[in-house]
């Protein structure tokens, strides 16, 4: 396939209309893949018999069969409003970059992406709980330990975390903007370039990855929406000038490669975290 046939392919891929979704399926699916591989086979065997209680949710639309299912089910359920509305602020916490960090203060009532994911966690661990609350809280547990490793869904610059700013992957633009840059074509494209992913983490490879708090978690996502997302889209300091909305924040391949480490490090936190939070509920 020619360079140009493939743009063109891209550009129209990108064109569909679909929701904004943290990390593209690709990406949720992969964090969810790291964690199976990390995890003891007893919580393994007892997240697996979960999936059992699927038919209790009602959400034919929206399968509940696996771990992989797990990662993307809270993305697919918030296209029924009227149902999961209400779920759509458990995504992100979108804290201006250019304000001091403060998560309480962009997090009323625990509706925000850090507070599901200790929540969630809570409330898979209670064995008190029925089997479909359990994968109810499963479910979420999965997908937002990804989202909040997104840093488009924790930092801000009154844009709705990137997707008010239009973005252009290399010489790819669709109706592309910057949050969706980093769902899908750089997450993608970091997921696949380099040693695979998924596997299993000796000890000493996890450690690292396993300190702190949820919101120490937060504060890293943020610090890279302010250190690197916005300056690398501004193409200067990330308070500097806003880009204006017939402006487009161009990605070279160089600014590409800059961030691919960047995404591969969230993605692999994401997925060691999300084992560690499964092995502590259900191990």
């Amino acid at each position: 396939m020619t360079m140009r046939v493939f743009a063109a392919w891209l550009a129209l891929l990108l064109a569909m209309p679909t929701p904004a979704l943290a990390w593209g399926d690709y990406g949720h699916r992969t964090i969810a893949q790291i964690a199976e591989a990390n995890i003891s086979p007893r919580a393994r065997a007892r997240m697996n018999a979960l999936f059992r209680a699927e038919k209790l949710l009602a959400t034919p639309d929206c399968p509940l069969r696996n771990i992989g299912d797990a990662s993307v089910w809270a993305d697919c359920v918030r296209r029924d409003d009227l149902r999961w509305g209400y779920t759509a602020p458990w995504h992100y916490i979108n804290m201006d970059i250019c304000k001091p960090f403060d998560i309480k203060a962009n997090c009323a009532n625990g509706n925000c992406v850090g507070a599901q994911v200790a929540r969630n966690e809570k409330l898979l661990a209670d064995k008190r709980l029925p089997a479909h609350v359990r994968l109810e809280a499963l479910a979420w547990l999965v997908h937002m330990m990804g989202d909040m490793h997104q840093p488009m869904h924790g930092g801000d610059r009154g844009d709705l975390g990137g997707n008010r700013v239009s973005a252009a992957y290399g010489i790819v633009e669709g109706r592309m903007n910057l949050h969706r840059l980093w769902d899908t074509p750089v997450a993608e494209r970091a997921i696949t370039q380099g040693e695979p992913m998924v596997r299993r983490y000796a000890a000493a490879e996890r450690s690292p990855y396993l300190t702190g708090t949820v919101e120490d978690w937060a504060l890293e996502s943020w610090s890279i929406a302010r250190d690197i997302a916005y300056p690398t889209a501004q193409h200067g300091p990330a308070c500097g000038p806003a880009l204006r909305r017939d402006e487009r924040a161009r990605h070279d391949d160089g600014d590409i490669e800059t961030l691919i480490p960047i995404v591969r490090q969230q993605v692999l936190r994401a997925g060691l975290r999300l084992a560690d939070a499964l092995e502590r509920a259900l191990g």
